[in-house]
């Protein structure tokens, strides 16, 4: 069997649902993988199990010479694929030829995008920033073509922010895990919930949500929001007193809990500002929701409009005070059948086309064919 090492931008300790789910468990049903991940506690190299090693982050710099120094034979790898880190696919690129790995890129976020935005939101952005995000954009371009592999979350990233990419690509975006579904527990109050889970910040203009929900004339509905920063969650919603009542605030600190909260709501809610950083790939807020089968309302744009049928799978929305009102009032009408169908329907959907199973299966094939 043909080796794959995975090296991650992630701590120890991180969500590592997505990487457990697929590298570990799904590709693993046709590559000996391994999963490096890195430490900002430990002082040396461990060996977690025979499938994940952790490195402290001081040793990153040459990593490959200190996985080789604990035992790793790096010439014993076909492939090795790099998450986010330029400074590190730069290492494994240098060493490439000498080993005779077949060499990748995944790129899971756009980060530096993200945070260009932000600044421009917060009038901190300069002319400087602009000028260095275009260079650096430039140079990692260029790594990433003498990578084997490209492995963005969407083709939007790539024309988007990496449009001279002339590489080899292979989209892996998030999607579902089909033996980890959880059930939708239905309750037995009249009233929909409604369901947030992620960051709240300017860039994001939660606010905007929460003035749609204030204007609503109906007290039908419960708002639950779980966030890493429940003070600024209730910060925001003390502009918005008549909400008082309607809305519970969750700091959920694990995968699991934070999975548990969605099964009992009615319908999740991603609904982003229209810029590039959100319409480039899918929120894997959408995936945690509709793997309890919860249906979601969510930013109208191509991304989203390729996976789902408006108003059949899920519910399309602009990013304005008005629309998302209006869309609220209109599912709050909604008969609970009505709001589960949409929910069995959008499950369904992505088990089709978002199945971590079935694009392992062709991701292997498509490494194969290097």
């Amino acid at each position: 069997m043909k080796k794959f090492l995975y090296i991650t931008d992630q701590d120890e300790y991180t969500d590592h649902s997505f990487i457990g789910a697929f590298f570990e468990k799904y590709l693993g049903k046709y590559f000996d993988t391994n999963i490096l991940y890195f430490s900002q506690f430990k002082s040396d190299f461990e060996k977690k199990d025979e499938q994940r090693f952790i490195l402290p982050f001081k040793l990153k710099k040459n990593l490959l010479d200190e996985l080789s120094k604990n035992g790793i034979d790096i010439d014993s790898y076909d492939y090795i694929v790099v998450r986010n880190d330029f400074d590190i696919l730069k290492h494994i690129l240098k060493r490439k030829i000498k080993h005779n790995y077949k060499a990748g890129f995944r790129l899971s976020f756009p980060k530096r995008a993200a945070k260009l935005q932000e600044d421009e939101i917060n009038n901190k952005k300069s002319i400087f920033d602009v000028i260095g995000n275009s260079i650096k954009t430039i140079t990692e371009t260029n790594l990433v073509n003498e990578c084997d592999i490209f492995i963005p979350t969407s083709k939007f990233i790539k024309e988007d922010f990496f449009p001279n990419v002339n590489t080899k690509t292979f989209i892996i975006p998030p999607s579902i895990d089909p033996e980890v579904l959880h059930e939708n527990v239905q309750h037995v109050e009249d009233f929909k919930r409604f369901f947030y889970a992620g960051t709240l910040d300017k860039l994001r203009s939660f606010e905007t949500i929460l003035e749609a929900f204030s204007e609503i004339n109906s007290n039908q509905f419960r708002l639950c929001i779980s966030t890493k920063d429940p003070e600024y969650a209730k910060k925001m919603l003390s502009k918005f007193p008549n909400l008082t009542n309607c809305v519970e605030i969750y700091n959920a600190k694990t995968k699991d809990e934070l999975l548990s909260l969605i099964a009992k709501a009615d319908i999740g809610l991603s609904i982003l500002p229209s810029i590039a950083i959100f319409n480039s790939s899918t929120p894997v807020k959408i995936l945690d929701y509709y793997s309890s089968a919860i249906p979601c309302i969510m930013t109208n744009n191509k991304n989203n409009q390729e996976l789902f049928e408006d108003d059949k799978q899920a519910w399309f929305c602009n990013f304005d005070k008005e629309s998302i009102k209006h869309k609220l009032e209109q599912i709050i009408t909604l008969s609970k059948e009505e709001v589960a169908k949409v929910g069995i329907e959008g499950q369904k959907r992505l088990l089709d086309i978002r199945n971590y199973d079935k694009i392992a299966k062709n991701f292997a094939l498509e490494l194969d064919l290097l």
